[in-house]
């Protein structure tokens, strides 16, 4: 077993274990990827304030999100293919996050159903929704969620159209792999990765073959997928979405402050401050700078979660002495998923708590829900003045 003391160390052996394309379609953003980068750089700009001489016995990262009791204030973020990083994947995270006291929340693209999730685990988990032009699939997914228990919808908002990611296209990403020469020459050096993958039964998009009407095979899933993302999808629909679910209703994707305002308007019970991990508008602002000025829109109406770039405890300490009331993790515990598997994810979270729990008490802080602004030392305006 390898000594693993940060993220990176996972970051490492993911890329050793896992078929490059699906690496790369996690480590990757679109276009020149600036996005992508930034929201990482940009939680570098901002420092932390150390406090001595403070009593750090009985520290507690536990808080909530959207209600519900969490370990901290860490979710895993939904991403698609997640079955195809490890064998099982979304089933391996879910177990892991479960077991550590943190929301799974579930993609529509994912490999592994509703049901498979549900069947291997004892919590509601979320589910992440994208909105499809075939009506009777939007209202039969919802419906599963709900006979699953899922505890909360997480619609996302900045994918009615797909932005063009270059790796994915350059490997020629597809579920299952399409048996090029450069694809078989990078799979006769995953041997692992591929005896798990024969192994398991879970190897298309378990939420939509089979569910989707006409779609059967992998041949008429791509053609189904290319024309469903609804391009259409407006405020109104979004309120209608949130009336036939029911529950409680996240918004993923907002990045101004008048798409929080309407977020309000439809009745969310939170947003996400997220440019999609730099997935979809390449040259759009870090999540981490538009967090604030959101918060000061929006905050005093219902919580104001944030993901892209969080790699570390000390990413989520920042964003949460900013005004985050909850934190997402994506490719961090993906990177765990793909070297080791369930116990992978576990190290990711351990990790991340960790950095977390130590940060917060040199910084003064026993009680994440104490922790506020004046721990950070944040460059003059670090939200930008932009005409």
């Amino acid at each position: 077993m390898p000594v693993i003391t940060n993220i990176d160390d996972l970051k490492r052996l993911h890329k050793k274990r896992t078929p490059k394309m699906f690496y790369d379609y996690c480590e990757s953003g679109a276009w020149t990827e600036q996005t992508f980068r930034e929201n990482v750089t940009d939680f570098d700009k901002i420092r932390l304030r150390q406090r001595i001489a403070v009593d750090m016995e009985g520290r507690t990262t536990a808080t909530q999100m959207i209600g519900q009791d969490v370990s901290m204030p860490v979710a895993l973020a939904p991403v698609g293919l997640t079955g195809m990083q490890r064998a099982d994947g979304e089933i391996k995270a879910a177990k892991a996050a479960e077991k550590f006291g943190v929301p799974f929340t579930l993609s529509t693209m994912s490999i592994c159903s509703i049901e498979e999730v549900d069947k291997h685990t004892t919590k509601p988990f979320w589910f992440q929704l994208y909105v499809m032009r075939d009506q009777d699939f939007l209202e039969g997914i919802i419906q599963r969620a709900k006979d699953a228990k899922v505890s909360a919808l997480v619609l996302t908002l900045d994918l009615q159209i797909l932005g063009q990611r270059h790796k994915d296209l350059k490997n020629g990403l597809s579920v299952p792999l399409r048996p090029t020469l450069p694809n078989i020459a990078n799979l006769a050096t995953k041997w692992q990765w591929g005896l798990e993958m024969l192994a398991t039964k879970n190897k298309s998009f378990g939420n939509i073959v089979g569910h989707a009407k006409g779609v059967s095979n992998m041949g008429s899933l791509f053609t189904w997928t290319a024309e469903q993302f609804d391009p259409r999808l407006d405020w109104d629909k979004i309120k209608k979405i949130k009336e036939m679910w029911g529950g409680p209703l996240i918004l993923k994707g907002i990045l101004d402050e008048e798409d929080a305002r309407r977020a309000v308007d439809v009745g969310a019970d939170a947003i996400i401050v997220s440019n999609h991990g730099g997935r979809q508008l390449d040259g759009a602002l870090s999540s981490i700078r538009r967090l604030e000025p959101i918060i000061a829109a929006v905050g005093d109406q219902f919580e104001v979660h944030i993901d892209s770039g969080i790699r570390s405890g000390q990413d989520v300490l920042k964003a949460t002495a900013m005004g985050a009331t909850g934190t997402y993790i994506g490719r961090a515990y993906i990177y765990g998923l793909g070297a080791m598997g369930e116990a992978g994810v576990t190290k990711a979270l351990e990790v991340i708590h960790k950095e977390l729990d130590m940060s917060m008490a040199l910084c003064g802080r026993r009680n994440i829900n104490d922790v506020d602004r004046d721990i950070l030392l944040v460059p003059e305006d670090f939200a930008g003045r932009w005409a």
